[in-house]
């Protein structure tokens, strides 16, 4: 048969309301009845009821996550960093997919507050105006991490994009390269990182005195990076381009491919850097050299700011901000002479 809070309460000779205070830790109990409430519960391994729990507290041990998708390599990190963060604080996490979808996501931020979890993490590629203006009007905890929006006046975790452009550029110009290229995303620049990004890499041209190619590209997968191989091989041909420099490392990979298959070799003929650090990129060949984007670390610190906010402690500024490396491999060498 069950524990129940009767059976605490019984053995610890106090009412069944002192061992709900004691609990839900909701209001002040005496430190000789504490000691003997968390006795008792040890002694009859009692489970509170986590769902009438949350009934009494208004709040649960469930951190709800909605994904843009699931099955996307960086996500399935960052939520790997929330779990293993979570569990070391007894958090369990409610996990939800939106595809993409600002209605999905929407729908989902209302039933996980009919959840009453105690904070949310959302992980989108979108920019959902209806569902940050709800977030910030409500007092529930949360991080807002985009991969491709800046991200203003909400909770969010990141690395510094302009560091890390500049970071690619002074390492290129080091080893030699003067004719680089550098592959942006051709969607609402203004609003997205690549602004940022964009800005590190023309600052670079500048100081080393060469004319800026920057390609455009309609999407973030291997394929168009591919795509965009042709118009990079004219340039390489026509302006001597020895370095690119690609704003993910999908598109690096997809324009590997793309060299590959008219006898352009990488590093030999021309030096290629991505972004992100994808699983594929420690393992493609050559290997690519690229930013670390931490996604592990991205997601156990969102969830270590929530945790915060429920403890009531002093968190930081809105933006936190993650070092930012670069991972030197393969795909990277001085160019010929």
């Amino acid at each position: 048969m069950a524990v129940t809070i009767k059976d605490v309460a019984k053995l610890a000779d106090v009412s069944i309301s002192t061992v709900s205070r004691v609990i839900n830790d909701s209001k002040p109990v005496s430190p000789e009845a504490r000691r003997r409430v968390l006795a008792a519960i040890d002694e009859l391994e009692y489970q509170p009821n986590e769902v009438a729990r949350s009934l009494v507290t208004k709040k649960s041990n469930v951190i709800g996550i909605i994904v843009d998708d699931i099955g996307s390599s960086y996500v399935a990190q960052i939520i790997r960093g929330v779990e293993e963060v979570g569990r070391m604080y007894n958090y369990d996490i409610l996990l939800c997919s939106s595809y993409g979808n600002k209605e999905s996501e929407i729908r989902f931020v209302q039933l996980l507050m009919q959840k009453q979890v105690a904070g949310i993490i959302i992980v989108s590629e979108i920019l959902n105006h209806e569902v940050l203006a709800h977030l910030n009007m409500s007092k529930m905890p949360f991080v807002y991490l985009n991969k491709y929006y800046n991200v203003l006046e909400s909770p969010t975790v990141k690395i510094n994009n302009l560091e890390a452009s500049e970071k690619v550029m002074k390492y290129l110009t080091e080893i030699g390269h003067r004719k680089i290229a550098y592959i942006t995303q051709e969607k609402d620049v203004e609003l997205t990182i690549e602004k940022h990004k964009i800005l590190g890499y023309s600052t670079y041209m500048n100081y080393v005195g060469e004319n800026k190619h920057i390609f455009e590209v309609d999407g973030h997968t291997i394929q168009d990076g591919y795509n965009i191989g042709k118009n990079v091989i004219d340039a390489i041909k026509n302006e001597g381009l020895t370095a690119v420099f690609c704003c993910e490392d999908e598109i690096a990979i997809g324009l590997i491919n793309s060299f590959y298959d008219n006898n352009i070799r990488v590093p030999e003929d021309v030096t290629v850097v991505g972004y992100g650090d994808i699983s594929q990129a420690e393992v493609y060949r050559p290997k690519l050299t690229t930013i670390k984007e931490p996604y592990y670390d991205l997601g156990a610190v969102a969830i270590r700011r929530i945790l915060k906010v429920l403890k009531g402690e002093e968190h930081e500024e809105q933006a936190i901000e993650l070092p930012v490396q670069l991972i030197i491999r393969d795909s990277s060498s001085s160019p010929k002479k």
